[in-house]
């Protein structure tokens, strides 16, 4: 495939990038009722000073962790969104409510992804996936 072929993708290191994430993120945090030491935990555990800084929503080029982190988080509220489309309000409550389904195993999704790992986000984008076939 030639340059002209490829095809052409943001840029997620920018600044911009970066505030634009942030902005989403914190967001999509109030809509779901997280404390700031859950918001900290699913950024991948930051420090209170970083937090501080990223509540701002400063230009700032974001980990690619960071990033990753917060791509799954829009992947999980853009599923919630489609399955609850009649009712956004359940979309949020949706991620504080006992699951039985695997990978949650009893606990919220909230509960399994506040385990800090990428992987607990990364399960639960994919059990949403699933469920919307």
């Amino acid at each position: 495939m030639n340059a002209e072929q490829q095809v052409e993708r943001p840029d997620t290191a920018t600044p911009e990038a970066g505030r634009v994430a942030l902005t989403f993120f914190f967001n999509v945090m109030g809509l779901w009722g997280c404390t700031p030491a859950q918001q900290r935990i699913l950024l991948g555990s930051i420090g209170n000073t970083t937090y501080h800084k990223y509540k701002k929503l400063p230009q700032v080029r974001l980990p690619h962790d960071t990033l990753e982190r917060i791509s799954y988080l829009m992947g999980i509220h853009k599923a919630l969104r489609i399955l609850f489309s009649s009712s956004p309000d359940k979309a949020y409550e949706w991620v504080h409510k006992a699951n039985a389904a695997a990978p949650f195993n009893g606990q919220s999704a909230l509960e399994y992804m506040l385990h800090g790992r990428v992987v607990d986000l990364a399960d639960t984008r994919r059990y949403l996936d699933s469920v919307l076939g």
